[in-house]
């Protein structure tokens, strides 16, 4: 299950990253700007140490995550299925919110109060020349309000324990980056793709269907051995009273 999580947390960063391309565009052009009196081999150097710190931010808001559903949710699923339909119910509306539903919307502006907080923090990174600059920057820009990110939280949440959580949560954010440092040309060709194909939404539906077989195919399964077991029952009692006469 944590080899499927993983894969389906990278397939969302990935095919999710125009979204981040349209939340994040202004920050990368910003970086780029402060890195403009830097030499090619530095600057590719400042651009791959503030994409780790932006990953380490969602590892550990993936720790964070996989605590809160260790302590919070742990005692309410011992013995039961519930961790097994808590985590098909997240699949299914993480998919939905691929899909285009914007449940995320209102979170998105709660948050954007942190990263308005933030900005003193921000604006003293600038210029983006010396590599803790752009951990910093990194670490920073990590927090910026995104549903995309705060859907592959939720799967955080219920991933099973904190370090699966920010192990998660990083390759999501690896999904991401292709998109982030691509050329113009190929940011346009790789968006263009997404777009005309649908893979977004054909991610979605996707996890949306893995989080309703995560919930039905034990149940199913489950019922059909019950059925099996109940006329084996019955064929012991048959067989048993055919032995007594």
């Amino acid at each position: 299950m944590t080899m499927a999580l993983l894969i389906a947390a990278f397939l969302m960063g990935f095919f999710g990253s125009p979204h981040c391309l349209g939340m994040c565009g202004g920050i990368v052009t910003a970086f780029g700007l402060s890195m403009k009196e830097t030499s090619p081999a530095k600057k590719r150097g400042l651009i791959a140490t503030y994409h780790l710190g932006r990953l380490l931010s969602y590892a550990l808001l993936g720790l964070i995550a996989g605590v809160i559903g260790t302590t919070v949710l742990t005692p309410l699923m011992v013995g039961n299925s519930t961790p097994r339909i808590l985590l098909g119910l997240v699949l299914v509306f993480v998919g939905l919110t691929m899909l285009g539903l914007p449940f995320l919307n209102k979170l998105e502006r709660l948050g954007m109060h942190f990263w308005q907080a933030l900005s003193p923090l921000r604006q003293k990174v600038f210029p983006l020349n010396t590599f803790p600059r752009a951990l910093t920057a990194g670490l920073l820009w990590g927090f910026l309000p995104c549903g995309l990110v705060y859907g592959a939280l939720l799967i955080a949440v219920v991933g099973h324990d904190p370090l699966t959580g920010a192990v998660l949560m990083f390759v999501f954010g690896l999904g991401t980056v292709p998109m982030l440092v691509a050329t113009h040309g190929t940011v346009n060709w790789m968006r263009n793709q997404i777009g005309r194909l649908r893979l977004r939404q054909v991610n979605g539906a996707i996890m949306m269907l893995s989080g309703l077989a995560v919930i039905a195919v034990p149940m199913v399964m489950a019922n059909m051995h019950g059925g099996h077991g109940q006329m084996n029952h019955e064929q012991m009692n048959h067989e048993q009273m055919n032995h007594e006469q």
